[in-house]
């Protein structure tokens, strides 16, 4: 008879549920059409393509001037089903020229992007179009930080080739957009060069060219390619790269070679340069005039490097990975023996990145891996990031943990920085977590964002006033650390934790991963590859994760016991949906959890649970753990006394 009434009474109610609910909360996700590019279960298609750019390029660096003048032949490689009538090529450091659309966006001279000044942005000295053997002055259009170079006959399809050769120069700004600049130390500048040649746009299976204009905060998309580069510098400048160098017995000392030997056969930190010996003649090799230094990359969608004469240089390795610090003494912690330790200890600090993401999700595919400290707050390019000269502690780790991260996310998953960089960003935070957590433990300081009451408190403010899913450019600066970082990443790890669980979700995420690297995935990619994997349809997930700034208020409004009987009144008030947990407590002390699945949100907002249980109900909890970001937990418990 009992399971007759409660079955009479979810009834009763079945046309209010039907009326409150949101037809579109569990509808499929309208993604693009499966084809040969681009395979229904998330994998590259049987005919996968993607261009291929290789660069060659020679460089001097004039430190009078603080300028860079170069010339490069790219060889860029048609592998699409279609010919190409016209090419686009990237001239970011226009970001610096006054005028340009990326010093304009931003009201506030203050906002990290800014950097425009008089001498600012790219001179070309020649653009030479190479094709079938023949050479030409190209015919080009320069528009902010855009080249479209017009080509006199089409670039073959499925393999054309040919070469760009490209004259041109640039002065090096202080402070260029938290991405590259000059630190002043008192041992001799630190050059961070990054974004300095002209680069190719991607064309794509999606888009076609991708020529969006470089705006400081989105970031880049990318072809892979292999690199040489011979960079010209003084003397007395000890140079770090992307890359291995190829000619070290012309550019470093014997002690400094035999320092990087021992640093290949020692887990412990190798002072190649030591602090008593920076700017010493004796660290460089003997003779006049500049030096040369000369690097190859291979399969790698960018090339950077800093120069210095102030270097520290510090070594070691893990699985023949040589891990290398470079850092003026401004980076040294004064007080060696607190808990705040400076760039003396980062190597170690690398060592862990290192073996806890190439264990842990996929081995990095690098020969080096170098930290730069300088001017640059955080940023990452292939084999070499840029991190805060002034970092300690926990905050150094981090910032290091989190630039090298992204050696996975984009430069070995290539994803489209500036369409959605949730996919690198907070990709990485979401790794960064568990790399942080495992190296401190429960004091690290990163967790604090990571927990689901702090993560409801920042969905309330306003910075949710953007769904993840937006243009980086198009994003409030306010709004990007918390959506494109901290929300993304909480995302993926209620995934994980919560709605898959690791052991399910763990192989879906590896595996995408490795389908992924070294192409250019989409977001319908990565959604379906978990699907795939996890046997989930996440749509709700997605959409109400991604794609809009619904909050998570799921409450308890009423319970009502009868005998043997308890009905827990269950509804979902904000829009976002997620399975629960209930706790209740019994009158004999004993409590019992109980999952319920997203499935009881199919047909409304309410939803009524029965517990059946001899013993008297006396208090019921919803997410008794706080895994949940629910932004009213007041709402989340009822109890017997409080009736």
């Amino acid at each position: 008879m009992r399971s007759k009434i409660v079955a009479f009474l979810v009834m009763a109610i079945a046309p209010a549920l039907l009326a409150q609910s949101d037809p579109a909360t569990f509808a499929p996700m309208n993604w693009p059409t499966p084809n040969v590019y681009r395979s229904a279960d998330g994998r590259p298609g049987p005919e996968y393509w993607q261009q291929r750019a290789d660069y060659s390029i020679k460089a001097k660096l004039d430190t009078a001037a603080d300028k860079i003048t170069g010339s490069e032949t790219i060889t860029y490689t048609n592998n699409s089903p279609e010919p190409l009538s016209h090419l686009w090529l990237q001239l970011d450091q226009n970001l610096f020229k006054e005028g340009s659309r990326g010093n304009d966006e931003y009201d506030s001279p203050r906002v990290r992007w800014h950097g425009a000044f008089k001498k600012g942005g790219d001179e070309l000295s020649s653009v030479v179009v190479v094709q079938d053997g023949k050479k030409e002055e190209a015919h080009f259009t320069i528009t902010d930080t855009r080249m479209m170079i017009q080509l006199s006959k089409p670039l073959a399809a499925r393999g054309g080739k040919l070469q760009l050769e490209i004259g041109w120069s640039f002065v090096v700004p202080e402070y260029g957009s938290d991405r590259m600049g000059i630190f002043r130390s008192k041992e001799g500048p630190v050059y961070e060069i990054a974004q300095w040649y002209p680069r190719m746009y991607v064309y794509d299976d999606v888009r076609g060219w991708n020529p969006l204009p470089y705006l400081g905060e989105g970031e880049f998309y990318l072809d892979y390619g292999d690199f040489n580069v011979e960079l010209t510098v003084p003397r007395d400048l000890v140079v770090v790269a992307t890359g291995e160098l190829q000619n070290s017995s012309q550019v470093l000392t014997p002690k400094e070679r035999a320092g990087l030997s021992e640093a290949m056969k020692t887990d412990k930190t190798v002072h190649v340069i030591p602090e008593n010996e920076v700017g010493n003649p004796a660290t460089r090799p003997a003779g006049h005039g500049d030096l040369t230094w000369k690097f190859t990359a291979k399969n790698v969608r960018d090339f950077s490097w800093a120069a210095s004469r102030s270097f520290i240089l510090d070594a070691s390795h893990w699985d023949n990975i040589l891990l290398m610090a470079a850092y003026p003494k401004e980076g040294i912690a004064p007080d060696t023996s607190s808990r705040k330790p400076g760039w003396e200890d980062v190597i170690q600090m690398m060592r862990h990145t290192f073996k806890f993401y190439s264990t842990t999700y996929y081995h990095y595919p690098y020969p080096v891996a170098i930290n730069v400290a300088g001017v640059v707050h955080g940023m990452e390019y292939p084999m070499i990031v840029f991190c805060f000269v002034r970092a300690r502690g926990q905050f150094l780790y981090s910032v290091t943990d989190h630039e090298f991260g992204h050696s996975w996310f984009p430069m070995t998953v290539g994803s489209d920085e500036r369409r959605h960089a949730w996919m690198d960003e907070g990709f990485n935070t979401f790794i960064n977590y568990y790399s942080n957590k495992d190296f401190y433990g429960d004091s690290a300081r990163q967790s604090i964002m990571m927990r689901a009451d702090t993560m409801a408190k920042a969905m309330l403010t306003p910075r949710n006033d953007q769904p993840i899913d937006t243009r980086a450019d198009q994003i409030l600066p306010r709004n990007l650390g918390f959506l494109e970082y901290a929300k993304t990443a909480f995302g993926l790890k209620l995934l994980r934790e919560f709605v898959i669980g690791p052991k399910r979700f763990d192989p879906a995420f590896k595996a995408y991963i490795k389908r992924w690297a070294f192409k250019h995935p989409q977001p319908s990619d990565f959604f379906r590859t978990i699907e795939d994997y996890t046997g989930e349809d996440l749509s709700w997930f997605w959409r109400g994760w991604f794609y809009s700034t619904h909050l998570l208020d799921q409450s308890i409004d009423s319970v009502k016991s009868d005998s043997a009987l308890t009905l827990v009144y269950l509804s979902n008030k904000r829009g976002l949906v997620m399975p629960t947990e209930i706790q209740a407590t019994f009158s004999d002390g004993r409590t019992t959890d109980y999952k319920l699945p997203v499935e009881i949100w199919f047909n409304g907002n309410h939803y009524v649970y029965p517990i059946r249980d001899e013993a008297k109900v006396t208090k019921v909890v919803l997410d008794p753990k706080h895994e949940l970001p629910d932004v009213d937990r007041a709402n989340n418990a009822w109890s017997a006394e409080g009736k």
